[in-house]
């Protein structure tokens, strides 16, 4: 997916909506990191991703990470409708400045919800919100303990437990992984920076995938 490449500022709109349908796989990705930059004026920008799996059909949410940067004002959402015996694998990585150049997140806005609903029924729901002193609240220990690097993952599937042991072989002291429910497993992990972040969410997507994460996940 050709992602807005320049960035989100004040006011921009970014939509995509993608339907799976019954017995199909679809892999989704981006061409590279999104940005979120700064804006001006309490008008934020807003990405929403709308995802419809039918009975049967595995769809893998795998975009590169969203940079967030000082000053920025982003709502993101996301919402996945799954029917009976459908599959997913999402994951959305999250970097809070890049630390080789010295980026803070002095102030800062960010929104971020994630839906996943089975036949109309909510299985998982999660939602932050970061707004001031992002850096700053961060480093709490009980927060984020100063890591300025962290990925969401989620996966709806019958096998989801046979794979629960080895992704918490792959994960570091900073990341945790649970089985749910039956079929759902939730992975959250931490890092300082977003290259050690990549250290170790590589492994858990490859294993996921199958050895095949797109390639521009690679390089």
């Amino acid at each position: 997916m050709i992602n807005t490449a320049g960035g989100i500022t004040s006011g921009d709109r970014f939509s995509v909506d993608a339907t799976v349908q019954s017995n199909a796989r679809l892999t989704l990705t981006t061409q590279a990191s999104e940005r979120a930059y700064a804006s001006a004026g309490e008008v934020g920008g807003q990405i929403a991703t709308s995802l419809a799996v039918k009975s049967k059909g595995h769809i893998n949410w795998l975009p590169q990470e969203t940079i967030l940067f000082n000053n920025c004002h982003l709502s993101r959402s996301l919402h996945v409708e799954l029917e009976q015996d459908a599959r997913a694998l999402i994951c959305e990585p999250v970097i809070f400045g890049r630390t080789l150049m010295g980026e803070k997140l002095s102030c800062a806005q960010f929104e971020d919800r994630v839906e996943i609903t089975r036949d109309g029924k909510p299985i998982y729901l999660d939602q932050l919100k970061l707004s001031g002193n992002v850096e700053q609240t961060l480093a709490r220990p009980h927060t984020a303990a100063g890591n300025l690097a962290m990925a969401s993952l989620v996966y709806v599937a019958p096998d989801a437990e046979a794979h629960l042991s080895t992704i918490r072989s792959f994960l570091p002291d900073t990341g945790a992984a649970s089985l749910v429910q039956e079929g759902l497993l939730v992975c959250r992990m931490l890092a300082p920076d977003g290259y050690l972040l990549r250290k170790h969410l590589l492994p858990v997507l490859n294993h996921l995938t199958r050895n095949q994460l797109p390639k521009c996940w690679m390089i």
